[in-house]
């Protein structure tokens, strides 16, 4: 990456919700060498954000998602570009290509696999050229149980048959944005078949290995475990794929934790509601039209949230369980997660690998590091003979 760059890091989108706690994420925790901006639409607003985080001197660049020349100029001008603009599906291409074609480390927060599928068909083998690392699900889709998977994984022989379960816990409350992003990923299932297929027909996958990603099963396990069908196994799967010491033959299920059967028996039906509702367009913009991007949680419901995701691995005659755990998932843990990404991306020694990587792939024990020292705890809970 060329150190001659202005820029060690420019935060795209900083005047959303998420993208306003990144901002001040990096305000209090970049270290004083590092040469960072912030990039958006709206000068007011960016203007509004930098008074905020108390740094009246901070450069302030102007982009735009509709304006592919802006962004071709902050990518040229960043070793890193962490974004937080979505939903990704309809606004995030145009800067993954910039990126590629700079050369320039790109990180996001999405949680759509029709949008990471289909960057990878277009923009993987260029930015492979590029050197560029193009890492998506920077947030807790699907740091904590990326990580958490290669953290478990890690503790087990080496060479052996795996299975990883992950089974989360925790409260919290969404933004507009992540409402926004996940009702149009739910209601656009053909196109995200259509990707899925594109990405297949281009990708090179290793022979001699397997490894696969799921949704789990229903089942109680001191409690109700049931089926998450997230981005998450998939990025679990692909971290996989790329990494021999996940063994020859991997395999990881992905839960959601409820204690009590009506609670898990009353978030199937919603959720399966939720699904069936979307495919309506006027109930989908109905939906829409109660929370708009930009709006979320205040600072003491966020006080309030926490994430627990426990791992259960098998392998060689082992068994171990491991924690990945913090506060608020979706905002304040994600803007953690996505400026540490975004450091590491700019600072750290890691391996040599570029195109569309995973953060295990991409930065593996060194985001684990700087996470730990940032407050998200990786924890072996118990080790035992299978």
């Amino acid at each position: 990456m060329p150190d001659d760059r202005p820029y060690d890091i420019v935060l795209f989108g900083a005047t959303g919700f998420t993208g306003a706690l990144s901002a001040q994420y990096l305000a209090r925790n970049a270290a004083p060498g590092c040469r960072w901006a912030l990039a958006g639409r709206s000068r007011a607003k960016l203007e509004a954000v930098r008074e905020r985080i108390g740094l009246p001197e901070l450069p302030l660049l102007h982009a735009d998602v509709t304006d592919p020349a802006s962004l071709a100029r902050i990518a040229g001008q960043a070793r890193v570009v962490a974004t937080t603009v979505g939903p990704y599906v309809a606004y995030g291409e145009p800067l993954v290509a910039a990126c590629a074609a700079a050369g320039t480390h790109y990180a996001d927060i999405t949680g759509e696999p029709e949008f990471v599928d289909l960057m990878f068909a277009r923009h993987h083998e260029r930015a492979r050229q590029s050197g560029a690392k193009i890492v998506h699900a920077c947030g807790f889709d699907s740091v904590p149980h990326d990580l958490g998977a290669y953290f478990t994984v890690n503790r087990l022989p080496e060479g052996v048959p795996i299975e990883v379960s992950g089974f989360i816990r925790g409260n919290g409350r969404p933004s507009g944005g992540t409402v926004h992003s996940a009702l149009a990923a739910v209601s656009r299932a053909r196109q995200t078949a259509r990707a899925a297929l594109a990405r297949r027909e281009v990708e090179v996958r290793p022979t001699g290995r397997r490894a696969r990603g799921t949704a789990g099963t229903p089942r109680y396990v001191g409690g109700w475990a049931l089926p998450l069908p997230t981005i998450d196994p998939q990025i679990v799967a692909r971290s996989a794929r790329a990494l021999e010491r996940y063994g020859p033959d991997f395999t990881y299920r992905h839960h959601i934790a409820v204690r009590r059967l009506p609670a898990a028996l009353g978030l199937a039906a919603g959720a399966g509601a939720l699904v069936a509702l979307a495919q309506i367009p006027p109930v989908r913009s109905w939906l829409l039209g109660r929370i708009s991007p930009g709006d979320g949680p205040t600072p003491e419901q966020r006080a309030g949230s926490w994430f627990k995701v426990t791992f259960l691995g098998r392998g060689g005659g082992e068994r171990v369980v491991t924690e990945v755990a913090g506060g608020d998932p979706g905002y304040d843990e994600t803007a953690k997660m996505l400026a540490e990404s975004a450091l590491c991306l700019a600072f750290d020694d890691l391996p040599p690998v570029s195109g569309q990587v995973t953060t295990a792939v991409a930065m593996g024990d060194a985001l684990i590091e700087r996470l730990r020292r940032a407050g998200i705890t990786f924890t072996v809970l118990s080790r035992s003979p299978k």
